[in-house]
């Protein structure tokens, strides 16, 4: 087909009212998604998964690239309104924006931040344009040694970018890449650490991983910390006109940022939260005058925030085109193509260019339409960001519960949700990477058959092809680069001092992952060569980099790297203090809740207790919120056609498909 054709066919396609719509839906849950502190594009993503299932790709697809085109903006209302940084890709903004919001120019600081984040936006969709006419003859080159090698570099680059320990961070994505071969093995149809159930043959579904590792442990600790706007969000003040003025001033460091963020972007695994500092931290250096940034410089809102808008061009370049996902969100939103009938790679340039170019085009559209509506938002969004997290949180945790059961409409999807969150919540208080193991996860499946293509194809003289050389040069270069300069690494990854001090737990999460890993490579010995080739090197990988990690803990008194312990952190006077394990016992309620009365009636009965008990609201207000929660599940399921898991109580009693 040749190129005006399938930019007719692109165009008709883009401005069709059913791509619009959805659209602008996937851009309204990307909104509630970033204004809501903490949790960001991952979690939204895991959110809309189980949603586009069984869509047509022609419908899922924009509802997607709107959702993640619009989060990197709309967090930057609690980054700039509450001082909390809405995700990873909106740390640094709290710096300047959220000052600039205490002296009442919040307007000034929003309509900077929407404007940047607009053209950062469009940049980055420029750049992955122009970056798909030079990638065919480089596709042609890539065979199956040559995707295997960049397997292998996206791991590594994850597993040494993401932390202060380079150790931690690759024993993560090992740990990923294990729970990744549970199920049948691709080579044998042999079953592999499936505890006999047959629920997890055809192994952990990837929505599940997603919303237990990235949403529920964000809403637990939210609500830990029983989070709320801070006063200013009521008055926004003004300077709309004056913050769209500031972003043409510096009109320089949003293009510079904007490049910054595609490129950095386009590294696998290296994630927004490292772009948005490496760009506040280039527009600081740059700068001749410096004394006003962390005090409310402008400049320090419009570099981020147009870095990290661009980074969706640059790591959707691995994504489409390789099927490496260059982030956690990237990892979710290769699960959604591939959830609707995408595979990424040569296709998409050769067979596929029409639906790249409405992948690209709906990106730049999706960032207009999310700064525009942001805008015009702003007010009624400032006063809603007064609500306390307590009150959001119920809502949240069962729309997650019922996400996770239209995964396969088992009662395995909510238990493995619990499980998975419960490893996840302990991950984020130590300080374990949840986007590598998310990664790792995603590439497991892509790794083993890798493996096993190129030891049945070529055998070990792949490694004599060109391409493959000059990817393990660079591979080298990277574990290097990581190693020397890891102190020099994200600002944000700065430890408490008393980390060290509380070593027991983390003594003891660690102790529990190494006996889950010897359990895996144990239970391999019975296994035949394919079948156990795959976890059987992961397990004694991860053993290799977890047994040094626990002898460095039982050793070391002073402050490390790999010590983390957010439970340690200072929580406010004004909040009522609760454990982790106080909320995991109540998903756990929850679940048996469910179990035993009914979806619909558990969770109606306990948005009714957490509204009560713990948001601290009248009774009639916490009946009503139950209320309007039933009366949202029954419509869903009419409307989307989903299915609530049967109850105990079903078995006794003759209910309506709604109760059950």
């Amino acid at each position: 087909m040749h190129v005006s054709d399938v930019i007719v066919e692109t165009l008709v396609r883009l401005l069709s009212g059913w791509h619009l719509v959805y659209l602008l839906i996937g851009v309204y849950v990307g909104l509630v998604m970033g204004v809501l502190p903490a949790l960001g594009g991952s979690a939204g993503m895991a959110v809309l998964l189980p949603f586009v299932f069984g869509l047509d790709a022609d419908l899922a697809l924009p509802m997607m690239i709107g959702m993640m085109a619009v989060t990197p903006t709309a967090d930057t209302f609690p980054s700039v309104l509450m001082g909390i940084p809405g995700s990873n890709s909106s740390q640094s903004t709290v710096l300047d924006g959220f000052p600039m919001s205490k002296r009442g120019e919040g307007a000034r600081a929003l309509s900077a931040a929407f404007m940047s984040s607009l053209i950062g936006g469009v940049i980055g969709a420029a750049f992955l344009t122009i970056a798909i006419f030079f990638a065919l003859p480089f596709l042609l080159m890539i065979g199956f040694g040559e995707q295997l090698m960049l397997i292998f570099l996206a791991l590594t680059m994850v597993g040494t970018l993401t932390g202060k320990s380079p150790l931690k961070g690759l024993a993560t994505c090992a740990l990923g890449l294990l729970v990744g071969t549970i199920g049948t093995a691709p080579a044998t149809g042999s079953q592999r650490l499936t505890f006999d159930i047959s629920y997890m043959i055809d192994g952990v579904p990837l929505v599940i991983v997603g919303l237990s590792l990235f949403a529920l442990p964000e809403i637990v600790d939210l609500v830990r910390r029983q989070s709320k706007i801070s006063e200013t969000g009521q008055s926004l003040g003004s300077g709309w006109i004056q913050g769209v003025k500031d972003t043409f001033i510096h009109w320089s460091v949003v293009v510079r940022c904007s490049l910054l963020g595609v490129v950095i972007g386009a590294l696998p695994g290296i994630g927004g939260s490292v772009i948005n500092w490496v760009s506040y931290s280039h527009v600081v250096q740059t700068s001749k005058d410096k004394s006003q940034f962390g005090k409310g410089d402008v400049r320090g809102v419009i570099g981020p925030e147009s870095a990290n808008n661009a980074q969706d061009g640059g790591a959707l370049i691995p994504t489409l085109l390789f099927g490496i996902p260059g982030s956690g969100s990237m990892a979710l939103l290769l699960a959604g193509f591939i959830l609707v009938g995408i595979e990424p790679g040569v296709e998409m340039i050769t067979t596929n260019l029409d639906l790249t170019y409405t992948i690209i085009w709906s990106l730049a559209l999706g960032s207009i339409f999310g700064a525009g509506t942001c805008v015009f938002l702003a007010k009624p969004i400032a006063k809603l960001t007064t609500v306390p997290a307590t009150i959001i949180a119920p809502f949240m945790f069962s729309l997650i519960f019922l996400s996770a059961f239209q995964a396969t409409r088992d009662w395995g999807d909510l238990t493995i949700l619990i499980l998975i969150a419960i490893l996840g919540i302990y991950m984020k208080r130590f300080g374990w990477s949840r986007p590598a193991f998310m990664i790792g996860f995603v590439l497991s499946g892509q790794l083993e058959n890798g493996l096993y293509r190129v030891t049945q194809v070529y055998g070990f003289s792949f490694l004599h092809r060109p391409v493959v050389i000059g990817l393990l040069v660079i591979l080298a270069l990277a574990i290097f680069a990581a190693v020397r300069f890891k102190d020099r690494g994200d600002p944000v990854e700065v430890l408490p001092a008393h980390a060290a001090d509380n070593k027991t737990p983390q003594i003891i999460f660690i102790g529990v992952l190494i006996a889950a890993v010897a359990f895996a490579l144990v239970d391999s010995i019975g296994w035949n060569f394919a079948t156990a080739l795959m976890p059987r090197s992961v397990s004694v990988v991860a053993l290799v980099m977890l047994l040094p990690l626990l002898v460095a803990m039982l050793r070391t008194r002073k402050n490390a790297p790999f010590f983390y312990d957010s439970e340690r952190e200072e929580f406010s006077d004004e909040v009522e203090y609760r454990t982790n394990e106080h909320y995991i016992g109540v998903l756990i309620a929850v679940l048996v809740g469910c179990w035993v009365f009914g979806f619909v009636a558990a969770n109606t009965a306990f948005v009714y207790y957490f509204l009560w008990a713990k948001a601290r609201v009248k009774q009639w207000q916490a009946a009503l919120g139950a209320a309007c929660l039933a009366g949202s599940l029954v419509f869903i399921s009419y409307a989307l056609g989903l299915k609530f898991p049967e109850s105990l109580l079903s078995s006794y009693v003759d209910l309506p498909g709604w109760l059950q």
